[in-house]
């Protein structure tokens, strides 16, 4: 009897663990009833509530619609040993129509994305929002994979990691299929305040 019990509450207890865990973001938020944060071909400007950070993008590419994509993202709080951001801004704008690679300046992280589609080039310039945290730093900085796998495959990329955190992208455009691919630049922040800052 005791492992028949142990065989039926072990999957409850684990789906439970999983649910509560501080190993990992999920699960994600992406906003009202999954809707996107942009029609196509047009502009967008989306943010983080006040103390968060992107953790999610998602986003399909439809050529007939000026190869453009519909995008929608999940955010969720900072780990409170960053304590409250202490500054937010936008970055420079990304240029439509070139291959470019940032990071949020005075060490911040990505806390909402910026666009504007330009039917000249079928593409879309972007800015990040960026966020500090007092004066943390990021170390153990790593490049994703690229999202999507393939030019004008949906895209979804997910943190799965808790206090790693999102500092820019590099992206790379295709003239053929005009779309882009991403790599996110994903770090993790010192606890402690440290005494140098990033351009």
């Amino acid at each position: 009897m005791d492992i028949f019990l142990l065989c039926v509450f072990l999957p409850l207890v684990t789906v439970a663990w999983g649910q509560y865990s501080d190993d990992y973001y999920g699960p994600y938020n992406y906003g009202d009833n999954d809707e996107w944060v942009n029609v196509y071909r047009q502009g967008f400007n989306f943010q983080c509530p006040h103390g968060q950070v992107i953790v999610a993008v998602r986003s399909v590419f439809s050529k007939k619609e000026g190869s453009d994509r519909l995008w929608n993202y999940a955010c969720m709080p900072a780990s409170q040993s960053l304590g409250e951001p202490t500054e937010c801004w936008w970055e420079e704008i990304n240029r439509a129509g070139t291959e470019w690679y940032q990071t949020c300046s005075n060490n911040g992280l990505v806390a909402g994305f910026q666009s504007q589609y330009f039917p000249s080039v079928l593409d879309r310039e972007w800015q990040f929002y960026c966020c500090r945290y007092s004066r943390r730093c990021p170390y153990s900085c790593w490049l994703t994979t690229e999202y999507p796998g393939h030019y004008g495959e949906d895209m979804d990329m997910m943190m799965y990691t808790y206090d790693y955190y999102i500092r820019g992208a590099t992206t790379t455009f295709s003239a053929v299929h005009r779309d882009r691919q991403w790599k996110f630049i994903v770090c993790r922040m010192t606890d402690y305040d440290c005494p140098f800052q990033n351009v």
